[in-house]
């Protein structure tokens, strides 16, 4: 069982930065793929950003160039760094764990173990 819980959420204006963390339970963290997700009002989870247990990244393009994913296994911590941020990228923010932990899938539905979410609101 994985436990996530995510931090750093919060009002900043369009142009701002804010870093998200996120803590995760677990003597195997060091093994886990994680992502960071967003959902938005009324619409669809989507994948912002994953880092595999050995470093490699992967963004969507709403977050390229802008956002940075990074890890931290000794404090078994994900961060997620978003600069330049836009009113479009207000949202619910999640961590996240696959299914199968060790696994990069680009469906939502193979990830399995969700934080409570974060609210990062951008205004204009």
């Amino acid at each position: 069982q994985v436990e996530l819980v995510e931090s750093g959420g919060g009002l900043v204006q369009a142009g701002g930065s804010l870093r998200l963390s996120c803590a995760a339970s677990g003597r195997t963290f060091s093994a886990y793929t994680m992502g960071w997700f967003r959902q938005a009002p009324g619409k669809q989870r989507e994948l912002v950003a994953v880092i595999t247990r050995g470093g490699s990244t992967n963004y969507a393009d709403s977050g390229k160039g802008r956002f940075t994913i990074s890890r931290d296994n000794a404090k078994n911590t994900v961060y997620l760094q978003m600069n330049s941020l836009k009113p479009e990228d207000t949202a619910v923010y999640y961590c996240a764990v696959p299914r199968v932990p060790m696994t990069m899938p680009t469906q939502t539905t193979k990830w399995g173990y969700w934080g409570q979410g974060t609210q990062v609101t951008v205004s204009s």
